[in-house]
Parts: structure tokens; C-alpha cells; sequence
């Protein structure tokens, strides 16, 4: 039977991983450093009959004789594990003394992993996790234990180092499936059930008289004076399960016309956007796309959002042709290239009742993560199908992708010459994962760096 154990200091949880692959509290939790002093053993059953033995180990701490002990304990039983997982507080900054100790465990050629605990949200893996990187490790998994959250990863990885038993008879139990599908009841979702919209365009494109008719009431003052809504004004409705918050903000003009209150208008609008999941962006179907549109179309690119392209007035749009409108807007506004686009009348509720599935189907999408393998898979068929460009006759190798981060899907590239790694092949790679997973309507963020490197807020592109 296969050894695994479970390494690292002193409060990094270690013990509430023990009990959750144990489903069971076996192991003492606290926040007191040095609970665990002596190696805990527990056996996990995965598919197939995939029986291995779980070593929770103390925390290796060397600031007391007592401390110094349970250390030389804990790195002794990693040395006799088969495979070991080397656990670190995500919350923290990554400790010289850590990385020396994976390194050390590292050259002993077993299969490791790290584990950055503690990573509660996509804040802190945008922000944190990727420090960790450093270590160089192969195999770095963000979690965090307590939340159940972003361990599917992990016990793939794991599940494909326990070779099955060769009894073919096995009868599988509930209990015996794998690892990835047995906390997939428990496994905290990154999709929430609720989200904010925010309905943006020019003065007068209708963004009122729409939030009335998705609400079904008079919620929003409509008048034909432009400029009529200033605050943006917040509606909630349930639909299919989800609760959504549709803002209307205030018309934008042109800044030469931005007159007095407007002017906090604008502002207002740029805080809000800054919230929100998706915006809806009005077009005028009587006036089509203008500068304006444009530029305002342009704030949805700044803050990443899901999108929906919503013209408006189609009922009174004139001889104006279908085919002819949609590819007057494909061409005006070519960076929100992956924004689906539905007509209406906000007016007389013509297609309306459409936008709301569309939108929870964006937002789907928005947050949806894809498992590493998956990614990784779809990756190599893109690179077959057109290879990396060298530079200069310098080879660009991409090693391994992730994605790091939903609301936007945020993806890590590892590349061994990340500056090399043309910006037209990135557009391919999007293109292809847009394709792929069904990324319609929504930006996806490619980020290319070097093993080691820190990921950043912004993309490279």
C-alpha cells in the first residue's frame, strides 16, 4: 500500500486535510502551533480499490528542542512516504526555510506536490498564489482546505499516483469513487448565484425602459429628455434559481457635452462597472454604432466583463436590414468580437423575455473554471494544429497552462521565453479555448510567464 504524506510548518492545516480525505475528525484541529506532535496515520479507498496510507505529520518548526523532535519526525516519514504533499499558508509570504525543504525533498525524485492553502478566493489567488511559484514545483495546487474549494485538481493529480488493485471482482462503493468526484457534493462552487448587470450606453438608447420591462413595472422614471436617469438605480429579480441586480446608469455623452450633475453621472458609472459581472450595452438601432458607442463599448474591455450587445428600437429602425445591422456592428466594434447581439423593443417587449437567458448563460460561462487536464489537453491539440512561432530562431515552448482566476477566466501560461510568445499566437489560443469550452461572451484573460514568476493583474496582450 502506498505511503502519502503530508508535510509542512506548523499551522498551515494540515490536520483538516488529514480529516478531509478521512471524512472524518480524527485529527485534532487548532490555531495553536505544534498541535500535531506525532506522525497520525488514516487509510483513504479511491476508485478501483486504490488503497493508500495517509501520514499526518507535525509541523517542522526548529525554535525548540521539543519542536525540533516532532521536525526530524515529520521529515523522516516524508522520506519514507512513496508520495508526499508539501502544504503552505497561502496568506503568507513563502518562507526561504520552505523553499529549501521542498527543494530537499524534491531531489529525492518522489512524487510531490504543493499545496498554498488558505486561498479563500480569487482575489487572493490573483494576488498570492503565484508568489509561490518559486518553488519550481511541478505539480502547485491552490486551495483552500477549510472552504472545500479548488481541490478537484489536486486529488486528480493524486488518484493518478495510487495504482489500482488487480482484483478485477472489486465491488465499488460509494465510498470508493474518486477522490475529485467524492468532494464534488462538498467542493464549494465558484460559481455564485448571484450576480450584477449593469445596462450602459449613450443619452436616450432606451436603458430605462428596458430595466422596466425585464422587471415588468414602472421602476425607472423614462422621459425623452436625455440625461433623465443620473443615479444609478439598482432592481433585483430572481430568475432560474439566480438572483440578479440589474443597474441602470446614467446616459454617457460626449465630455465636451457632459454638463454640471452629469459629471458625477459619469463617474458613478465607472465605480459601478467596476462591481458589476455583465453589461448589457444599448445601441441605438435608428442611429447605429457612433464614436460614442465605441468608446463606451470600450469600458466594458476595460473592466473585463461578460457582455451582451442589446439594440434597441428595432421596431422602428426603418429599412434597416438584419444581417446589414449586425455587421455594422462587427465592424465598429471589433474588440467585443465574442459579445453575442440580440434586437429588441424595450418598448413594445419584443424579445426581452430573450435577454435573461442570455445573460444567465453568460454568466455561466463568466465563471466557470475548466480542471487543469482539460486545459492542458485542449492546449497541446491548438499547438498541433498550428505550432509556436519561433523568434529569430529561438524556440517557444509553452509548458503548462491553468486558469488561475474566474470573473474573468484568467489563464496561466508557462512558457520558457514568456516576451517571445507573439501576441497574434495568443489570439489563436483564446480563439481556439473560446471555441473549445464555449467562451461566448465573455473576455478571457492569456497571461504568459516563465515557472517562477508572479502572475500580475494585467494581461500581457
Amino acid at each position: 500500500m502506498k505511503k502519502v504524506a503530508v508535510i509542512g510548518r506548523p499551522n498551515v492545516g494540515k490536520s483538516s486535510f488529514f480529516n478531509r480525505l478521512l471524512k472524518c475528525r480524527d485529527a485534532i484541529t487548532s490555531d495553536v502551533s505544534g498541535t500535531t506532535r506525532d506522525v497520525k496515520k488514516g487509510v483513504v479507498t479511491l476508485l478501483e480499490n486504490r488503497k493508500f496510507e495517509l501520514l499526518d505529520t507535525g509541523g517542522i518548526d526548529y525554535t525548540s528542542e521539543l519542536f525540533s523532535k516532532v521536525g526530524d519526525k515529520s521529515m523522516q516519514a516524508a522520506k519514507e512516504a512513496d508520495i508526499i504533499i508539501y502544504m503552505v499558508d497561502g496568506k503568507s509570504i513563502p518562507e526561504q526555510e520552505d523553499k529549501e525543504r521542498f527543494w530537499e525533498l524534491q531531489s529525492l525524485g518522489k512524487p510531490l506536490a504543493l499545496i498554498v492553502n488558505k486561498i479563500d478566493n480569487d482575489k487572493e489567488l490573483q494576488e498570492k498564489f503565484w508568489e509561490f511559484a518559486e518553488f519550481g514545483a511541478e505539480n502547485i495546487f491552490a486551495a483552500s482546505i477549510s472552504h472545500n474549494r479548488g481541490l478537484s485538481p489536486f486529488y486528480k493529480w493524486l488518484e493518478g499516483q495510487i495504482p489500482p488493485n488487480l482484483n478485477t471482482n472489486t465491488i465499488i462503493e460509494d465510498d470508493e469513487l474518486p477522490l475529485e468526484l467524492l468532494f464534488a457534493q462538498d467542493e464549494e462552487e465558484d460559481e455564485s448565484k448571484e450576480f450584477k448587470v449593469a445596462i450602459i450606453g449613450r443619452v436616450n438608447t432606451g436603458k430605462s425602459s428596458l430595466l422596466n420591462a425585464i422587471t415588468k413595472e414602472d421602476r425607472v422614471v423614462v422621459s425623452d429628455v436625455a440625461g433623465t436617469t443620473i443615479d444609478p438605480i439598482d432592481e433585483s429579480i430572481t430568475y432560474d434559481d439566480y438572483n440578479i441586480t440589474f443597474v441602470d446608469t446614467a446616459g454617457i455623452r460626449r465630455r465636451s457635452k457632459i454638463l454640471g450633475i452629469e459629471k458625477y453621472a459619469l463617474n458613478r458609472t465607472e465605480n459601478m462597472l467596476k462591481e458589476a459581472d455583465i453589461a448589457l450595452v444599448m445601441i441605438d438601432a435608428t442611429a447605429g454604432v457612433t464614436e460614442l458607442d465605441e468608446r463606451i463599448a470600450g469600458l466594458v474591455d476595460k473592466y473585463k466583463l461578460g457582455c451582451l450587445i442589446v439594440v434597441n428600437k428595432w421596431d422602428i429602425r426603418g429599412e434597416l436590414e438584419y444581417k446589414e445591422a449586425i455587421d455594422d456592428i462587427r465592424d465598429e466594434l471589433k474588440f467585443l468580437h465574442y459579445a453575442p447581439i440580440i434586437t429588441i423593443s424595450a418598448k413594445t417587449g419584443q424579445r426581452v423575455d430573450k435577454i435573461l437567458d442570455k445573460i444567465v448563460d453568460i454568466y455561466k460561462k463568466y465563471s466557470q473554471r475548466i480542471p487543469t487536464s482539460k486545459l492542458n489537453d485542449a492546449i497541446k491539440m491548438a499547438i498541433s494544429r498550428h505550432h509556436v512561432p519561433s523568434h529569430n530562431g529561438q524556440v517557444v515552448k509553452i509548458k503548462f497552462a491553468t486558469q488561475f482566476a474566474t470573473k474573468p477566466p484568467r489563464i496561466a501560461l508557462v512558457v520558457n521565453k514568456p516576451n517571445l510568445l507573439h501576441f497574434s499566437y495568443k489570439r489563436y489560443l483564446t480563439n481556439f479555448l473560446r471555441d473549445k469550452f464555449d467562451f461566448e461572451g465573455v473576455p478571457i484573460e492569456l497571461i504568459a510567464q516563465k515557472r517562477g514568476e508572479r502572475t500580475d493583474n494585467e494581461d500581457e496582450e
